[in-house]
């Protein structure tokens, strides 16, 4: 896989004028570099129940395939910044928390399952793609329902403001109408719906995946085989176009030499592989320099 993922990057175009032109961000760049800079510490937001992207591991510690990734983008702002140490200060942050987060400097990128929005770009700022993912949605196994049409009348838990939320609500246009229930978390959402709350729990595909493989209980869960939407995530950052640059600098480095199939096979079950959009994600944004 990875032997394969090296010669799609390579076809990648050399651009020769930016190769000419490109410098690392230094202590006189300004914004957030510079305070990374001058203070030696990175604040890096994540989510404690976003697995398997983000999450809290059993040790207590954040874990997960966007925390393995922001680990490579600490490493290389540190390099980049030519900086003896970087201390990396992990803040938690919920899904209703983040954007607040990353707009008032609490934390400077969030490391968590994000998806990248025009609407939400009037408010921060976006690495280039690191996933692609859709949104859908799980019940009981025993209940029948499994299409998006049978979500009409009942009742479905999504955390509000989310782009699930967005795209629950854009069902009316087809007729179907559910009755939204708040839900503040993955964990929260999950158990609504073993415990008979709500009939199903609506967010993004691979975060129900996770909940549902990895905690089995008695109440036994089924994932719709419908998408409600496509989801490019993205690493959320603060607006600021050198801090920008330079995580975008850390992806594609991670992405053309390769290391993010580790990163990869660390945070998924043996034998898994990047779906077709998630590997085009890697190659398109693999960019020279």
């Amino acid at each position: 896989m990875k032997a394969r993922f090296l010669a799609l990057c390579a076809l990648v175009p050399v651009i020769s004028l930016l190769s000419a032109c490109a410098t690392g961000p230094g202590a006189n760049s300004s914004g957030s570099l510079a305070r990374m800079a001058q203070t030696q510490t990175l604040k890096l937001g994540y989510r404690e129940d976003a697995q398997p992207f983000s999450f809290k591991g059993a040790d207590g510690k954040p874990a997960g395939y966007t925390v393995s990734l922001c680990q490579k983008v600490a490493a290389s702002l540190q390099s980049q910044l030519k900086l003896s140490k970087l201390d990396v200060q992990w803040v938690p942050v919920t899904a209703g928390s983040r954007m607040q987060a990353v707009a008032d400097g609490t934390v400077d990128i969030e490391c968590g399952s994000t998806t990248r929005t025009l609407g939400r770009e009037q408010l921060v700022d976006f690495s280039n793609t690191i996933w692609v993912e859709g949104s859908s949605f799980v019940t009981q196994a025993s209940a029948p329902m499994n299409r998006v049409a049978d979500l009409n009348g009942k009742r479905v838990g999504v955390i509000a403001g989310t782009t699930t939320d967005a795209a629950l609500k854009s069902l009316s246009a087809r007729g179907v109408v559910p009755v939204f229930v708040p839900i503040q978390t993955h964990t929260e959402g999950i158990a609504a719906v073993r415990g008979g709350k709500v009939d199903a729990y609506a967010t993004d595909r691979l975060i129900l995946v996770g909940e549902v493989l990895a905690k089995p209980t008695e109440v036994a869960l089924k994932l719709s085989e419908d998408y409600l939407s496509i989801e490019p995530y993205s690493l959320m950052m603060r607006r600021d176009a050198d801090l920008r640059l330079a995580v975008n600098r850390a992806l594609a480095q991670t992405y053309r030499s390769g290391e993010i199939i580790e990163v990869f096979r660390q945070s998924f079950p043996a034998g898994a592989r990047p779906s077709a959009l998630v590997e085009a994600a890697y190659v398109l944004n693999a960019l020279s320099e």
